[in-house]
């Protein structure tokens, strides 16, 4: 057993639930502080639950009255406002801050690859990873100013199980299945590294509580990555059919669907390649274990299990139909 006590805020969702998992077996107290409204991941009966809404901050500290911890984790915050209220929250109470940032925050596009920690943070495409800029600008300010305890983790593409990783998820599948074509943005051929949650928990749990994560940054990725096209070929496998692809431009999509194309542009469009050096010197004994082969057959072994979890958006199918209408011949010409 340890006394070395870590507060997970959140600890439900596709990462905070598997550091959670990892946390409680490499032997910390862990705690979470959670709305309690969330099923699709049960917080395991080891950890302890604290009901609060981080959101509302004198209810989170009349919640946590003057309890401290030696680390806390923050999967929550996306915004310098947010974590302005947050730091000031924790600031007394915790020997180690760790703020989830993201790897969308890196250079858009990237200037080389592979990505490493030092690779220039802009990203003028898409607000989720500015408003995550800005925040990790405040941390590092603060650890400069006062030794504000900060690390900084970096996710790229995380899934578990409930997921596939295309915009409108099992809506390309449904595609799949009824022989329609689907889209894919660019050419298929630019490079997307999947990570899975078990695999990101435990280079993560690794950086809980180490004394040289503090003031620092590092991102945590598989070391596989594969072609868009590559990818929609595993999840057209796992689900026994072929696929039929119809490239369009990125430009194009984000046309016809702003928020589709935010996310490509600002994210998807581009090659990610990451460097894991600097969290496995950390934390030598990381190795991402999981291909995405294997993940997509959870995925879809999980959605199959319960028709109620096939849910197609009608809205974006309308504009997969119009897109592959507009390029399909463009595509085989």
């Amino acid at each position: 057993m340890t006394d070395r006590s870590v507060l997970f805020i959140g600890g439900t969702g596709i990462i905070s639930a598997a550091s959670t998992r990892r946390a409680l077996e490499a032997g910390w107290q862990v705690t979470v502080l959670n709305r309690g409204k969330t099923t699709l991941r049960p917080i395991p009966a080891d950890a302890e639950v604290v009901v609060g809404d981080i959101s509302d901050v004198e209810g989170t500290r009349a919640a946590l009255g003057d309890r401290e911890f030696d680390v806390v984790a923050d999967f929550l915050t996306f915004t310098p406002n947010q974590l302005s209220e947050r730091m000031e929250l924790f600031g007394d109470r915790t020997g180690q801050y760790i703020f989830i940032s993201s790897a969308s925050a890196y250079q858009t596009p990237p200037g080389r690859v592979p990505t490493v920690e030092s690779t220039p943070l802009r990203n003028p495409f898409w607000q989720y990873s500015r408003d995550k800029i800005a925040c990790e600008d405040l941390l590092v300010q603060a650890y400069r100013d006062r030794g504000f305890p900060a690390t900084i983790v970096r996710p790229s593409h995380t899934y578990d199980h409930t997921g596939l990783p295309f915009d409108g998820g099992w809506t390309v599948a449904a595609r799949m299945l009824r022989g329609a074509e689907v889209v894919v943005h660019g050419d298929g051929t630019s490079l997307w590294t999947l990570t899975h949650t078990d695999d990101f928990a435990r280079a993560f749990t690794g950086l809980l509580g180490h004394p040289a994560a503090i003031g620092d940054s590092f991102h945590i990725t598989s070391d596989e990555a594969l072609s868009w096209n590559q990818i929609y070929a595993i999840v057209a496998a796992a689900l026994g059919v072929e696929p039929r692809l119809v490239h369009v431009p990125s430009d194009a999509i984000a046309a016809e669907d702003s928020n589709w194309g935010a996310g490509l542009l600002g994210d998807k469009a581009h090659s990610m390649v990451f460097d894991n050096s600097k969290v496995k010197a950390l934390v030598p004994e990381y190795t991402a274990v999981i291909p995405y082969v294997r993940g997509a057959a959870e995925a879809v072994a999980w959605f199959t299990a319960d028709p109620s979890r096939q849910q197609v958006d009608k809205g974006l199918d309308a504009v997969m139909d119009r897109l592959v209408e507009r390029y399909r011949i463009a595509d085989r010409g």
